[in-house]
């Protein structure tokens, strides 16, 4: 084998090592000589061997698993919450350049925050606006990795883990609200049928003949049922002529 064919063979690998291939979702942050030179990608390019070098970074949106974190909330309970965030680059070479591992910097400043923002919330609130609470976190974190060329698009807790006390707590103090509410309603029974009973009373006193009316009705039902012995008021009202004329005679 000639010197002219061993060159070809070496400049075709070269050239074989230089081309580069990144997928539609990558960018690669090129260096040449350790200094800062472009942005290239997707699709294929080309790197000079020993002088060019690159960083790969994907555009993909990223899942990001949250922890639990040790939380100490306003009324001074304390509970485990862990969250999910999604963020993606949208500048690759802020996300290189910036900061050293913008993963693992992002999952950091996610906890700090997460622990922060919830301290300054009553258990209450944590458990019942949830997503007041997301939307704050990701505003928060947003806004401090945007100069990372970051983008966080959703922050959400996932779960709330109480302590057993708590929840028998809360347990009693629903169970309390239950009852209280159905006092109330039996409250508002009792008050809308007296009100009807009184309205009624009204109609029914304007006139003997509906008092007698209503006398008779009850007698009706009584009637119905299957009793032994059925006692029949009758009204004083009745006897009241001849007691007159008894004494008239006298």
């Amino acid at each position: 084998m000639g010197i002219t064919t061993i060159l070809i063979i070496v400049i075709v690998l070269i050239i074989l090592s230089s081309i580069k291939v990144l997928k539609e979702y990558e960018r690669a942050v090129v260096f040449r000589l350790g200094r800062f030179i472009k942005v290239k990608g997707p699709g294929i390019f080309i790197l000079w061997p020993g002088i060019d070098k690159m960083t790969k970074v994907s555009l993909r949106v990223i899942t990001m698993d949250v922890p639990p974190q040790d939380v100490i909330t306003k009324d001074n309970i304390s509970i485990k919450v862990n969250a999910v965030g999604y963020f993606r680059v949208f500048d690759p070479a802020k996300a290189i350049l910036e900061v050293e591992d913008f993963l693992y910097a992002t999952s950091q400043l996610a906890q700090t925050t997460l622990r922060s923002v919830l301290g300054e919330y009553e258990l209450d609130e944590i458990l019942g606006q949830r997503e007041k609470i997301n939307v704050r976190l990701q505003k928060i974190i947003d806004q401090q990795t945007d100069p990372w060329g970051i983008k966080v698009s959703t922050v959400e807790i996932k779960h709330v883990d109480i302590p057993q006390e708590m929840q028998r707590a809360i347990a009693r103090q629903a169970e309390a609200e239950r009852e209280r509410r159905a006092k109330v309603i039996h409250a508002e029974g009792e008050l809308q049928a007296a009100d009807k009973l009184n309205r009624a009373a009204k109609i029914i006193g304007e006139t003997g003949v509906g008092i007698q009316l209503r006398f008779l009705q009850t007698l009706t039902e009584v009637a119905t049922e299957k009793n032994s012995t059925t006692l029949f008021p009758v009204p004083i009202d009745l006897f009241t002529p001849f007691i007159e004329k008894l004494k008239k005679e006298k």
